[in-house]
Order: structure tokens, then C-alpha cells, then sequence
């Protein structure tokens, strides 16, 4: 599936709750996530490599733990996300499967999330990330029509945030931050 995706580092968690809110979209119940980022050995940012994610993510402390693989592969010249999730029964046999294939660990990412669906094809994310106190992050993924310009997408993506008077996009994925 075609994404386009845009993050921003929020100014305020709870202001940026509280406008979204205020127009009746409320996020879901928290829940944690763990990635595993796996790049090809010769992996070098902008080139426009895959990136397969490993995901643990659990939705209450007693539930059983869901994985998942995740092919992620961003298109520099376009903005263009492309990704693919399938579930996974037996976690470490696939690890092994990645590394075989010749991919290396490239970085972990814990997280705390909470999600909101805000229309077809449009959801928001709510990022408080393992190591970053003190810091909220929302990203927002926007599936992407067939005739659907990149451009308008992102530019709509960016005036979604800036209406909730958020403005400091992020450009890096988790792991490299």
C-alpha cells in the first residue's frame, strides 16, 4: 500500500489532545509497541533501500503479545511510503529468515501509542518513545489514492498539523533519532 506519512514533535501532548477532542475525535487506549529496524548490510540512508520491521505489540499487560513483519520502503524522489504488514506466528524463526537474508539490526524502538482513524485511508498516531522523556510525537498516515499527487498529500498532511498549531516536522524515522 502507498502511503504518505508525516511526523511532527509536539509542542504539548495534552494541547494537541484537547483541540482534536474538542471536535469529537478521541485517540484509543494505549497500548506499547516494540520495533526491531533491520536494513540490507549496505544500507545507506535516502537510497531508497527497505527496511524490514520486526513488531511486538501488546495491548494490555495480561493479553497475549501480536508480531508482525512490516516491509517499509520510502521513496526519496516521490515522499512515497510503500509498506506491507504480515502477521507472524513463530518471531524468532523469522528474525533468522532477515538475517540470512542479509539484513542487520539497525536500531530498536520501544514506544507507547495510541491511535485515532480521522476519515478513509487517514489515521493519527500519538508516539511517546522509550528513551525520549519528556517528548510526544504524532504522525499522521494517509493512504494514497491512485491519481493522487504526493504533493497535495503531504501539503494537506502538513496543514492538518499546522491547524492543530503544531509546526515542527520530523523528517528521520525513530530509529535514527
Amino acid at each position: 500500500m502507498k502511503k504518505v506519512i508525516l511526523k511532527c514533535k509536539l509542542a504539548s501532548r495534552d494541547s494537541f489532545e484537547d483541540k482534536l477532542s474538542d471536535i469529537n475525535l478521541d485517540f484509543s487506549a494505549m497500548y506499547w509497541q516494540h520495533d526491531r529496524v533491520y536494513v540490507p548490510r549496505s544500507y545507506q540512508r535516502g537510497m531508497n533501500y527497505p527496511r524490514l520491521i520486526m513488531r511486538t505489540e501488546m495491548e494490555s499487560v495480561n493479553g497475549r503479545p501480536k508480531f508482525s513483519l512490516i516491509l517499509r520502503r520510502h521513496i526519496e524522489d516521490s515522499g512515497v511510503d510503500i509498506v506491507e504488514v504480515t502477521p507472524v506466528e513463530d518471531y524468532t524463526t523469522t528474525v533468522n529468515i532477515i538475517l540470512q537474508l542479509g539484513f542487520r539490526l539497525a536500531g530498536e524502538v520501544s514506544r507507547r501509542r495510541q491511535d485515532l482513524l480521522m476519515g478513509e485511508g487517514t489515521k493519527i498516531y500519538l508516539d511517546e518513545i522509550d528513551g525520549r522523556p519528556g517528548e510526544s510525537f504524532a504522525k499522521i498516515e494517509s493512504d494514497l489514492g491512485e491519481n493522487e499527487s504526493v504533493a497535495e498529500a503531504r501539503n494537506d498532511l502538513r496543514k492538518t498539523f499546522e491547524t492543530l498549531g503544531e509546526y515542527n516536522i520530523v523528517e528521520v524515522p525513530y530509529f535514527e533519532m
